[in-house]
This record gives structure tokens, C-alpha cells and sequence, in this order.
């Protein structure tokens, strides 16, 4: 039986505020796999961010990048 979301403003903010910190998180996790040192600057701009589009940004770039500042240059 599915279960069903309880559908409201505020649910949605609250369910949209879990997949922020899920990205924030992946993203801070890819960072450490990968050795690269974080700022608590750059950490607090992760963690603060609710744009869902710039973090998939961050995150792709997370991959690739030389340091945790690089993942906000736009190419």
C-alpha cells in the first residue's frame, strides 16, 4: 500500500529542506573521498544553499575539481 505524503506548503518546504541537506552532504562526502581540504566558508555556502540546480552544479563539479572553491566557478 503506498504511502501517502501529506500535501501542504509547509511539507513541501520541510521534504525540499531534506533533499537540500542530502545534496549538501553529498557533496561535502565527495570533497572528502576525494582528499580535498574544506573551508568552514565554503562548508557554511553548501550547507546554506536551497537551489536545487546550482547544487547539482556543485556536485558535478565536485568531481572533478582541485579545491573545494573551485566547484563554485562556472564554466
Amino acid at each position: 500500500m503506498p504511502i501517502a505524503l501529506y500535501t501542504s506548503f509547509i511539507a513541501e518546504e520541510i521534504r525540499e529542506e531534506g533533499r537540500a541537506e542530502g545534496r549538501a552532504r553529498d557533496i561535502l562526502l565527495v570533497l572528502e573521498v576525494r582528499g580535498i581540504a574544506v573551508s568552514d566558508d565554503v562548508r557554511e555556502r553548501i550547507g546554506s544553499c536551497r537551489d536545487s540546480a546550482l547544487m547539482k552544479s556543485w556536485f558535478e563539479h565536485a568531481v572533478t575539481a582541485d579545491s573545494a572553491e573551485e566547484i563554485f566557478e562556472t564554466t
